[in-house]
């Protein structure tokens, strides 16, 4: 019988689990920008898609004006049927009103205006998920490109807000994390001469070793009990193993060695040794089989096609009766 592995006394473990580190940016993350305030510096010129809150007075009772319209390709905004097109881009909010007031006026009386930004067509590309590039930076669209790797969400919120501040008035945003992708763990099922499995997951913070083996499903068949957890260290000469009762951890509930599971860790899953020698004299013997049984599928057909076949037949005692 195998001796009971080490226990580490520190090691987080179920029962006993620690907080990460504060979360730090890698790609390929993936960040969710919510817009907390997203103004344009002043002044700030119409684009297309951009969206105007438009109310007028004195329109015809049938045709009303009142609602958010969008800038149009060419520029334009429509006011409906009875009133046509009116050309805003590159004007600001107040020339855009004054424009629209006086093309209203062409065929209303008493007509009077107001108009409000209600969207921005750039707040779209601040708004929504971000992947990290393989350079570090995320890009905003016409607002270039934001270096976010080894930051935390608050230095990348500033940065952001920092690099927004060139465009917008006092640009506030909210940054969390949508994907954690870069911070994993690897199960690795030793496949008795078979070919290793590499399974490779993201951390959220509350994996036991458990945990991590029921996502491969559990043990396959080729698998013994002995598991351990490799884990990295800077220390070159020094290498971190902990080893897991798998006994203790399922059939008594034992948590001393169901240790949490960090960033990098390798769980590994040894081998049946049985399995594998099997697997091995299988490889040695297989090749000795097929020449065997080339060997014998060619006596055979030899034996056949000889003597008496090749002379019309082979029966010695037919006499051709």
């Amino acid at each position: 019988m195998d001796r009971l592995p080490p226990l580490y006394d520190n090691m987080p473990r179920e029962l006993s689990k620690v907080v990460l580190p504060e979360y730090v940016i890698e790609p390929p993350d993936i960040l969710l920008i919510e817009g907390v305030h997203i103004v344009p510096k002043s002044p700030y010129r119409l684009k297309t898609l951009d969206a105007i809150n438009i109310q007028a007075n004195g329109t015809l009772p049938e045709a009303p004006i009142m609602g958010t319209y969008t800038v149009e390709p060419g520029g334009v905004v429509n006011l409906g049927v009875p009133y046509g097109a009116v050309r805003v881009a590159n004007l600001t909010v107040e020339e855009a009103r004054d424009t629209i007031l006086e093309h209203l006026q062409e065929s209303l009386a008493d007509a009077e205006v107001s108009v409000a930004l209600a969207q921005l067509s750039a707040s779209q590309q601040v708004l929504g998920e971000f992947l990290v590039q393989p350079d570090g930076s995320i890009t905003l669209g016409s607002y270039g490109n934001v270096q976010v790797v080894g930051k935390t969400l608050n230095e990348a919120k500033a940065a952001i807000e920092s690099h927004l501040s060139q465009y917008l008035e006092e640009p506030q945003i909210a940054v969390n994390v949508q994907a954690f992708n870069s911070k994993v763990y690897y199960v690795i099922l030793q496949g008795a001469g078979l070919g290793d499995g590499v399974f490779r997951f993201p951390v959220t913070g509350n994996e036991t070793v458990l945990d991590a083996i029921s996502n491969v499903q559990g043990l396959e068949q080729v698998s013994s009990k002995k598991i351990w957890i490799a884990r990295p260290t800077n220390d070159e000469c020094r290498v971190q193993t902990l080893p897991v009762d798998w006994f203790a951890l399922t059939e008594r509930a034992d948590p001393h060695t169901n240790y949490q599971v960090l960033p990098g860790d390798r769980i590994f899953i040894a081998e049946d040794k049985l399995v594998a020698f099997d697997t091995h004299i299988a490889k040695i013997t297989a090749p000795l089989e097929r020449i065997m049984g080339f060997v014998l599928l060619g006596t055979g057909t030899t034996t056949r096609l000889s003597g008496p076949v090749l002379r019309g037949g082979g029966n010695p005692n037919n006499n051709g009766i």
